[in-house]
C-alpha cells in the first residue's frame, strides 16, 4: 500500500478507536516515525505491552513532521519521533509534556557498489558529502520534512554545503517511508542517507551498499513525547504514561529493543537509550 494511503487508511481506521478509548481509557493512539514500524519493532513493542498489561496500543505511520502535526491536532497520545529540533519546538509550544529518550540506531549514507565518487569508507559523513556535491554525483533525499529528511539536512549544514541543482533530486513519494526511497535510488544508481535499521530490512531488494557509517554525527536518536492534555483534551495521558513506563523500563521494552533484530540479522537494529537502562548498565 502506498505511503500516502496507509497513512490515510490508518487514521481512518483508528479514529472511530479512538472515540471508545474515551470512555474505556484502556487504548493508546501512537503517532510513530515510519522507519521503526518497518523493522517491525513497533509492532513487537505493543504486542507484548498489551499482552502484559492488557491496555491496546494502535499506530499510524508518519514522517515526524506529520507525526507531531497528528499530535497537535489532538489525535494521538503518544507520538515516537526523531527530529531533535522539531520535538523541541512540539513541547515548547506546550503540544508535548517532554522528550524521553527510548532508543538509537545509525544513520549511513549509501550508495551504488561501483562508488563513482570514491566515498567508500571515508571516517567522516561531512567530508562524504562534500565530495557527492564536488562531483554533483546523483542523490536522492526523500524531502518531505520526516526525521530523516530533517537529519540530512543537518549533515548537509555541517557540511557547509545548500545541496541544489540537477544531481540532487527529491523523491516524490518521499513521504511514503524509508524503504521506497532506498527503492527509488537504486532504480537512479544515487546515493541517499538512510537508517541502517530500513537499510537491512531492504538489503535483500537493492543492490545498493553501505559506503559510509560509524561517524558519530550519524546517530539517530528517537525519542517518546506524551502529548499535553492541557493543549489536547482528547489525550489519554494515564494509558500512554504506563506505556511510556514500560517501554523505558530496563526490564521491559529496553530488553525487548536490546534483543530485537539479533536473530534475523546477527545484530540488534536498535539500541536502548532510557535512564532505567542506562542505569541499570552503568558498571558493565
Amino acid at each position: 500500500m502506498k505511503g500516502w494511503l496507509r497513512f490515510f487508511v490508518s487514521v481512518l481506521v483508528l479514529l472511530p478507536l479512538r472515540v471508545a478509548a474515551q470512555e474505556s481509557k484502556g487504548f493508546v493512539y501512537l503517532a510513530s516515525t515510519i522507519g521503526p514500524i518497518d523493522a517491525g519493532i513497533v509492532d513487537a513493542l505493543e504486542i507484548a505491552f498489551e499482552k502484559e498489561t492488557g491496555i491496546r496500543v494502535r499506530h499510524v505511520g508518519a514522517g515526524t513532521g506529520a507525526a507531531l502535526d497528528l499530535a497537535r491536532q489532538g489525535n494521538v497520545d503518544l507520538a515516537l519521533v526523531h527530529a531533535k529540533a522539531l520535538e523541541e519546538k512540539f513541547v515548547a509550544e506546550g503540544y508535548g509534556l517532554q522528550r524521553v529518550p527510548l532508543m538509537y540506531n545509525d544513520f549511513v549514507i549509501v550508495g551504488p557498489a561501483s562508488d563513482p565518487a570514491g566515498i567508500r569508507g571515508s571516517k567522516s559523513a561531512v567530508v562524504a558529502l562534500q565530495t557527492l556535491a564536488e562531483k554533483s554525483s546523483p542523490f536522492i533525499t526523500r524531502g518531505d520534512n520526516s526525521g530523516t529528511h530533517v537529519a540530512e539536512k543537518e549533515l548537509w549544514s555541517k557540511a557547509g554545503v545548500k545541496p541544489q541543482g540537477a544531481w540532487y533530486k527529491a523523491f516524490s513519494k518521499g513521504s511514503e517511508g524509508n524503504v521506497p526511497t532506498l527503492l527509488y535510488t537504486d532504480a537512479q544508481g544515487a546515493y541517499t542517507v538512510i537508517d541502517r535499521a530500513s537499510y537491512l530490512g531492504a538489503k535483500d531488494r537493492i543492490k545498493l551498499v553501505i559506503l559510509v557509517e560509524g561517524d558519530e554525527v550519524l546517530l539517530n536518536h528517537m525519542s517518546l513525547i506524551p502529548v499535553n492534555p492541557a493543549k489536547c483534551p482528547k489525550a489519554n495521558l494515564k494509558d500512554a504514561m504506563t506505556f511510556l513506563d514500560w517501554l523505558t523500563a530496563a526490564d521491559r521494552g529496553q530488553k525487548l529493543i536490546a534483543e530485537f533484530g539479533k536473530e534475523k540479522y546477527g545484530q540488534s537494529l536498535f539500541i536502548p537509550e532510557s535512564k532505567a537502562w542506562k542505569a541499570a548498565h552503568a558498571s558493565r
